[in-house]
C-alpha cells in the first residue's frame, strides 16, 4: 500500500473533521438570536444584555490576550489604536445594534439580514473603494436583497409595527460589522486572527461593561436566576467557543471553505426559532431564506 493511499483517507478525515467544527461555530453563532429572545422575555433591555453578556465572555478573551503578549512582539501604538477602534467598531457597536433590534424582530428575519454581511463588504469596495464587479456579482446581491426583503415584507405585515425600525438597527449592525472585516483585512495579516480578536474583544467587553454602569443604576445587577444562566450561555456558547472554533477550522480547512458553511447559520435560527420560540415558519420565509442563501453561495464562489 502506499503512502499516496494511506494519506488521502487521513486528509478527508481531517477535512470532514474541520468542516464539523467550522458547522458547529456557525449554528452556534446562530443561537445567539435565541438566546436573546429568552433573555428579553425577562425586563432586560440591549443594555443590560450585553453588558451580561461581555461580562462573561471578558475572562475567557483576556487569558488568551495575555498569552499572546506573553509571547508575541509588542505592538505599536498605532496598531494599538486601530485595535482598540475595531473592537468598538465591530464587536461593540455592531454587536448592540444587533441586540437592540433583536427586542422588534424574529430571529429568522435577523439572522437573513446578518447573513447579507459579505454582500455590504462587496457594495462598500464598489461604492468607496472603486472596485469592479462583473454580472454575476449584481445578480447575486439581487437575488440575496430579494430574500430579505420578501421575509421583511412578511414580517412587516405579521409582527407589528417595530419591525421597520428593528430591521434597521439590525441593518446597521451588517453595514458596521462590514466595515470592520474591509478595515481589519491588513491589521489580521500583521497582527494574526486570534491575537485581533482576542484584543478586540477585550476592548468590546470593557465597553459594554462600561455602558451598562453608566446608564443603569447598580441595582441592575440583581436579575432573576434565569437570566445569569442564559447570559452565561450567551457568553460561552454563542460568543467565546463559536469564534475559537472558527479560527480552528479556518486553520483546518481554509477562510473559503468556512464562509460557506455560515450558510448553516440563517436555516438553524429557522428552525431553532420555531423550536425554543415558537416563531412560525412559512412558506415566505422558507423562500426568503433560499434566495439569501442562494445569492450568498454565488458570491462566495465568485470569491473562492
Amino acid at each position: 500500500m502506499t503512502s499516496s493511499s494511506v494519506s488521502l483517507p487521513a486528509q478527508r478525515q481531517a477535512f470532514l473533521a474541520g468542516l464539523a467544527i467550522a458547522v458547529g461555530g456557525a449554528v452556534l453563532f446562530s443561537t445567539k438570536a435565541i438566546v436573546a429572545k429568552l433573555i428579553y422575555r425577562y425586563p432586560v433591555d440591549a443594555v443590560t444584555l450585553i453588558g451580561f453578556r461581555m461580562l462573561f465572555s471578558l475572562p475567557f478573551f483576556a487569558v488568551v490576550a495575555i498569552w499572546h503578549a506573553r509571547r508575541s512582539p509588542a505592538l505599536s501604538g498605532s496598531d494599538r489604536l486601530r485595535i482598540a477602534f475595531l473592537g468598538l467598531l465591530g464587536y461593540y457597536l455592531s454587536s448592540f445594534l444587533d441586540f437592540l433590534g433583536l427586542q422588534y424582530i424574529s430571529a429568522g428575519l435577523e439572522r437573513l439580514i446578518l447573513f447579507l454581511t459579505p454582500s455590504f463588504v462587496l457594495l462598500i469596495s464598489v461604492f468607496f473603494l472603486h472596485k469592479k464587479i462583473g454580472r454575476l456579482e449584481w445578480g447575486a446581491l439581487l437575488v440575496s436583497y430579494s430574500g430579505t426583503v420578501l421575509v421583511f415584507l412578511h414580517d412587516a405585515r405579521t409582527g407589528g409595527a417595530n419591525v421597520p425600525l428593528g430591521g434597521a438597527f439590525v441593518l446597521g449592525s451588517a453595514i458596521t460589522y462590514a466595515i470592520y472585516l474591509l478595515m481589519s483585512g491588513e491589521l489580521v495579516r500583521r497582527v494574526g486572527p486570534m491575537r485581533l480578536v482576542a484584543y478586540a474583544m477585550c476592548v468590546s467587553s470593557f465597553a459594554c461593561i462600561l455602558q451598562f454602569l453608566v446608564l443603569k443604576p447598580i441595582v441592575m445587577l440583581v436579575q432573576p436566576a434565569p437570566v445569569y444562566g442564559l447570559s452565561l450561555v450567551n457568553a460561552v456558547f454563542c460568543t467565546v467557543l463559536p469564534v475559537f472554533l472558527t479560527m480552528i477550522a479556518v486553520a483546518r480547512i481554509g477562510a473559503p471553505t468556512v464562509s460557506l458553511t455560515g450558510m448553516v447559520g440563517p436555516v438553524s435560527t429557522l428552525f431553532l426559532g420555531a423550536w425554543v420560540l415558537g416563531e412560525p415558519i412559512t412558506a415566505i420565509q422558507l423562500a426568503g431564506t433560499a434566495l439569501v442563501l442562494a445569492g450568498i453561495y454565488l458570491l462566495s464562489k465568485k470569491k473562492a
